[in-house]
This record gives structure tokens, sequence and C-alpha cells, in this order.
């Protein structure tokens, strides 16, 4: 590539480039030297699992990689201690050492999926912040001023409305700055709301006689609502250990706006080639649901290979177009006493709801199938000796149930009136 051809590849979907002409100096530099840029990216390890909202900044990581640059892969696990304050109200619970342990150990399973574990150096901020000490860490503090903290919005808002900052949340910045420091980084990457953190960092180079990095940031990605960006919490979010099926399903259920942006955090495709298929939807050569197909099936080979991306993207065709059965589906074997057993329950059994309430809802509202037949009576029951069935809810959940008889007949519970009434 030429220089402004990298300069592209690596800004592509970023938000913030701080700044252009450093960064093209940079790169510069890099060509000239065959030095390659030391790229840094930290997560803190608060949850187990990565999602695709993650995925924007490690296929960032992946870019320079690309282009024969060094990613660092930075697991906060001091700052993790400390709690990030970005984007807070009010100070964020620390994560306990066994917590942290633990999630960092999956992060480390998941990022190679994307990226080249050669060219991937892995590390821990205890390594270094751990061993700052007290003076260091003074030291490290009396390089910043309140009044620059308090630049931070949230900081800002929380002084002037009264409310507590705690002084261990002024450390989190600095402690991420300081990684920069350690590592002598060229670039750091980060989401938007980062952009303070990322900022401190550069801030500070100088006084360590070391010149400043540049940030780029990437856009918080929104979630498969199209409202609210991908959280667990919202329950909006395509993890990147989920089943090929799932991830591909999930997917496909995005509006057709969305897949723009998705195709430009989420795959490696090119602005002017992503221009290009939307000028196709737009004018009708191009169906929007193969665009969408397309977009699933590089997502999950991402994760899974482009074999079980076809193999997906072929069962959802089945499933939910040809409206046939799945090829493959959990099979349960549910006890049922001689007096038999309510289908709530049954449900409730196979993990298809977390209550007999909840499964209630889901019957009245016609969720739920029995070999393709929608019921809603919530009183059903499955009797003893019924044969095997196939128990449905919504579109995507599915499975064969084996009703096994135990020739007793079941305790009579009490009535639990949120089976089969919204009161």
């Amino acid at each position: 590539m030429t220089p402004d051809e990298q300069y592209a590849y690596l800004t592509k979907g970023c938000v913030d480039v701080v700044r252009e002409g450093d960064l093209r100096k940079k790169l510069g530099a890099a060509a000239a030297t065959g030095r390659p840029l030391r790229v840094k990216v930290g997560f803190d390890p608060t949850a187990p699992d990565l999602h695709l909202g993650h995925t924007v900044l490690i296929r960032k990581m992946k870019h320079f990689q690309d282009l024969g640059h060094t990613v660092v892969f930075v697991i906060g696990d001091f700052t993790g201690l400390i709690g990030d304050p970005t984007g807070r109200s009010k100070a964020r619970p620390p994560l306990t050492r066994e917590e942290i342990d633990a999630n960092a150990e999956t992060y480390k399973a998941q990022v190679f999926k994307l990226l080249d574990p050669v060219r991937t150096v892995v590390d821990f901020n205890s390594r270094w912040l751990g061993a700052l000490g007290s003076e260091g860490l003074i030291r490290l503090a009396a390089r910043y001023s309140v009044a620059q903290m308090l630049e931070r919005r949230e900081f800002r808002q929380r002084y002037d409305e009264g409310r507590s900052i705690s002084i261990h949340e002024f450390l989190y910045p600095l402690a991420q700055a300081y990684d920069s420091v350690h590592l002598e980084t060229d670039v750091e990457l980060g989401g938007t709301d980062q952009l303070f953190n990322l900022n401190v960092g550069r801030d500070i180079m100088p006084s360590y006689d070391l010149p400043a990095q540049v940030v780029l940031t990437t856009p918080l990605l929104v979630g498969l609502d199209g409202v609210e960006k991908m959280s667990k919490s919202a329950d909006n979010y395509v993890g990147i250990a989920e089943a090929p099926d799932d991830m591909f399903g999930k997917l496909m259920s995005i509006a057709d706006p969305l897949m723009w942006p998705y195709y430009t955090l989420l795959t490696d495709r090119t602005d002017s080639a992503i221009a290009a298929l939307r000028d196709g939807v737009e004018s009708g050569s191009v169906h929007p649901k193969q665009a969408k197909v397309d977009l699933a099936q590089l997502i999950v080979a991402d994760f899974h290979g482009a074999s079980a991306a076809r193999e997906a993207a072929a069962e959802f065709e089945r499933r939910f177009v040809q409206k046939s059965l799945p090829s493959a589906m959990p099979e349960h074997a549910i006890a049922v006493p001689g007096d038999g057993l309510r289908l709530t329950r049954v449900l409730v059994d196979c993990g298809f709801a977390p209550s007999t309430a909840a499964a209630g809802r889901l019957i009245r509202q016609g969720s739920v199938r029995l070999d393709g037949e929608r019921t809603d009576d919530p009183w059903r029951t499955v009797p003893s000796g019924a044969a095997p069935f196939v128990l449905q809810v919504g579109k995507r959940r599915v499975a064969r149930i084996t009703p096994t008889p135990t020739g007793a007949a079941a305790p009579r519970p009490a009535p639990d009136p949120l089976a089969v009434s919204d009161s």
C-alpha cells in the first residue's frame, strides 16, 4: 500500500485521529527504518466473554498487523482493581483478583480468533504498575492536575452536582497512561468513550522524554436492536464464542440500515467496496437479504471458519425460509408422573423459560408449538406415556421431548396464578 492507502486502511471507521499529521509521520518513519509501530489496546477483564462490540477494536489491531506492525494486547489486571470511571455516575465496583484471573484467561483464548498470535504481545499491566510502588505512584500523580482531571465530563458533572469522586478514580486514567509510557507506545486504540483516558497518555508521555502517542478511537457498536450500544446487559449482543447458527441467526435479525456500519466495523471490506455494495442495494441490482447473508457469513467465518459459515447460512435457509425443523436439535427426556406434567413445567425443565409463570406467558402469547401446532392453553398437561414430540418456543428455541413415565402421581402444588394470569 502507498502511505495514503495505509492511512485510509488504518483509519477506516475511526471517529477521532489525534493527530492525523503525527500518524502519517509515524507511518512514514516505520516504512523508512523498517521499525514496526508499537500499537497498544487495553482491556479490563470485566466479563468472561467478548462480543462483537469488543471486536471493533480487535479488528483495528488486526489492520495494523496486516501492515506489519506489532500489537500489544494489555490485560488490565491492575487497572481492573481500580475500576474504570468511564461513563459512570458513581465509582465502579472493583473486581476481585479471582474474577480478573478467570476472565483474563478467556480473553486470551478469544482474541486470537482475529489476531495473529505471532505478532501479538499479550501482557498484564500489573507487571509494571505493581512495581511502581507508593513513591512511583506519587511521582506519576504529580504529572497531572486536578483541573485537568475535571475536564472529564463524568468527573465535572459529579463535582458540580456534589456527588462523591474518590481519589482512586483519578488514578485510573493515570495508570492507563503509564501503560503507554512503559510500553513506549506509538499508537493507542480505544472506543470513543475512552478518548479522555487515551489523551492522558498522550499528555504525559513527553514528560518522560517520549514522543506523544497517536490516539485512534472507534465508535461504540450499536446492538442488534439498532438503538443501544451492544452489551450483554441490554441483551442485544452477539458473543464471539456463540455457535455459528446462533451468530448467523442473530445477524440476520438486524434492520437493513444497520448492515452498513456492521460492514464497516466488523469486516475487512474497504470503504469503496462497501459503498459499491450499498449502491447496488439502493439501485436494486443487489437484494438487501443477499447483502445481509454475505455480511453474516463474513462475520461467522472470522470466528468459526468459512465451512461453518456456509453451513450456518444453509441451516438458516432451511429453518426460516423453508420453515423446516433444524437438522440437529437438542433432546430432553422429561420425567412424567402418572397423572401427567404441566406443559409450563416442561418448558422450565428444558430451559425454555425461567419459571412456570414465564412459561405461562409464552403459551398465552402463542409462542409455543407442539409438533408444529400452536397451543395457547397454559393448563395443558403432557400425559404419562405420551409419544415423543417437538417443542418449539418462538423461531429459535426447539427441542425433541421424550416423556418418561415415572408411574407415581406427582404431588399437587398450590396453583400458580401468574402462570395463567397477568395480575
